[in-house]
């Protein structure tokens, strides 16, 4: 759970610093936005098998969300984000499996039964 402006200026290549209170303001959003749709366990994103895809999610979900920042249609449009759809399923079905595991070891019993 790192991703910086600079790693979003990089997907976006642009330069300079005009937009980085913008861009942070994205970031904070795409990581709302992602652990909304999975789910808010902390400990879940830090994970190493988890940590690349979440920090993928998110760069990807801020650069759009810069891309896209303004409509210049008369016709609603809804975009589809098929790199973080792709990852928020993939991050779902690995979240119901770590949550599982929490709930298993917070059900086992403190000492040995005798």
């Amino acid at each position: 759970m790192a991703v910086s402006v600079d790693d979003v200026k990089r997907v976006l290549y642009l330069d300079g610093t005009d937009d980085d209170v913008l861009l942070q303001a994205y970031i904070d959003a795409a990581e709302q936005y992602v652990k909304g749709a999975i789910g808010d366990g902390d400990a879940f994103y830090t994970q190493n098998s988890v940590s690349p895809l979440f920090d993928m999610a998110v760069k990807s979900l801020a650069a759009t969300y810069y891309q896209y920042r303004l409509s210049m249609s008369d016709i609603q449009t809804y975009e589809i984000d098929l790199t973080v759809n792709s990852i928020i399923g993939q991050l779902r079905g690995r979240y119901d499996v770590w949550e599982a595991s929490q709930d298993e070891t917070t059900n086992q019993p403190s000492e040995p039964h005798n």
